[in-house]
């Protein structure tokens, strides 16, 4: 039995009318309300929240100038922008009822009317509600994700740094896909959000999604998204980051941990600016700017195989590259001091510096997690220090590597099996942070460890 769906409310002065449209449309709709007066239209909207208003085109006896229905199409409109205004007309007001549908109504159904056309556009108008709703919640949750989106502070007076804000200053009036290379920690993030606010999309959709945290079974499902009973527990239809995207830019985060059946999927999507959700039959049609980021070697990995040249092509017409926290120099100085503000305030400190000796340890140190690792270290620093000068003894950083001696193994492979052994007893077998202590991506290390075990 096919669910009935679909609230109509039936505006007429002809109380005829009225019992006849009730009569035809209850077998097939959830609920029908009727009313000879417009002046209580608003008071439906706002109690009964009907997804079509089927509309008189006049309502004064005799009256055939249409007028009538022009005011009060206009008055629902201000009411609910979204609203789905079907007129009822005369075959002598078709002419009229065109001219309303410019002005903002959906459809007419001509009196007398054929039953099965009319039913067909009663459901199309539900249909079209249905979509509308699900557009204007979409847009309100990228506009709520938005309002925590400001312009990103990046600190940086290096001239690595410097460079790289130069070559950003002359992409803002592009619209071209962004690549964005990187070690951990180094703040791909904030580039992408610095391009975007940068960008003629700027103020449009910005949709960030980590494609190292969704497994391949889930990939379609959130990039493209699905409709009810796609399957098991599609309770109701989503769209994808692509379609909420559209109009905007997406920003596809560790996009060197894709598959290669995801790659493919990706790259379709793409070149066909298009995507299908899956349980789907009608394309749909995206406009997008993308912006990509990964902390892998990925042009080695084109080399190698394991990334498709085809997709690398399209998703960088520009690529630009984040200096780690080592090569900026005194920036490790600025980044500190910009932390220790941030973090006495943050837990109420009186700490109004940091020592001579502190920051020749802070300089001496090879910071392989780069910026995010010195926040945390600032932060865990200003949480323990009982002082108003943060000490070299406030920093608990890891010593440096021991430099090796000619009696010690250095067989490359040997090494590179013990460190990946070493960093999943650390990180408790977890994939993720073992990758993230390797400085390498989940996929390279599921290689590394296959290449391994078949020794």
């Amino acid at each position: 039995m096919t669910t009935k769906q679909g609230k109509i409310l039936i505006v007429d002065d002809n109380e005829d009318i009225l019992f006849a449209l009730n009569l035809l449309l209850q077998p097939h709709v959830e609920k029908v309300k009727v009313t000879t007066q417009p002046e209580r239209i608003a008071h439906f909207i706002e109690t009964f929240a009907p997804d079509v208003i089927l509309l008189d085109m006049n309502f004064t006896k005799d009256a055939d100038s249409g007028h009538e229905g022009f005011f009060w199409l206009k008055k629902i409109k201000e009411t609910d922008s979204d609203a789905v205004v079907i007129f009822v007309t005369a075959y002598s007001d078709t002419e009229k009822a065109v001219q309303a549908i410019k002005a903002g109504a959906t459809d007419f159904i001509p009196k007398p009317w054929a039953k099965d056309k009319l039913l067909a556009t009663v459901a199309s108008g539900v249909e079209l509600r249905r979509k509308r709703t699900e557009v204007s919640q979409l847009k309100k949750q990228v506009a709520a994700l938005e309002s925590n989106l400001s312009f990103p502070e990046i600190i940086g007076e290096s001239q690595v740094m410097q460079s790289l804000f130069e070559t950003i200053d002359k992409l803002k009036n592009a619209d071209a896909n962004i690549l964005i290379l990187g070690e951990n920690g180094t703040g791909k993030d904030l580039i992408a959000n610095l391009l975007y606010c940068c960008s003629p999309r700027a103020g449009k959709p910005f949709v960030h999604i980590d494609l190292g945290a969704i497994p391949e079974t889930l990939f379609e499902s959130e990039l493209f998204g699905y409709e009810k009973g796609a399957f098991t527990d599609a309770k109701k239809e989503k769209a994808g980051r692509f379609e909420i995207a559209s109009g905007g830019t997406l920003f596809l985060d560790e996009i060197g941990n894709l598959t290669p059946a995801t790659q493919m999927k990706l790259l379709t999507a793409i070149e066909k600016r298009q995507i299908m959700r899956l349980g789907g039959t009608s394309p749909i049609h995206i406009n997008v700017r993308l912006l990509c980021a990964t902390n892998v070697d990925i042009h080695e990995m084109v080399a190698r195989s394991y990334f498709r040249q085809d997709l690398l092509y399209r998703i960088n017409t520009i690529e630009l590259h984040i200096p780690p926290l080592r090569e900026r120099g005194k920036d490790i100085e600025l980044l500190a001091g910009h932390f220790l503000h941030r973090f006495a305030k943050k837990y109420k400190k009186d700490i109004r510096c940091i020592s001579t000796s502190a920051l020749r340890k802070l300089n001496a140190y090879n910071w392989p997690g780069n910026v995010r690792e010195l926040q945390h270290a600032m932060e865990r620093a200003v949480i323990l220090a009982s002082g108003y000068t943060l000490s070299a003894d406030d920093f608990m950083l890891k010593p440096a590597p021991v430099r090796k001696t000619k009696s010690e193994n250095l067989n490359l492979e040997e090494l590179e099996q013990s460190a990946i052994e070493k960093a999943l007893e650390q990180a408790d077998g977890n994939m993720n942070q073992a990758a993230e202590l390797l400085g390498i991506s989940r996929f390279t290390l599921y290689r590394k460890i296959d290449k391994y075990k078949q020794r």
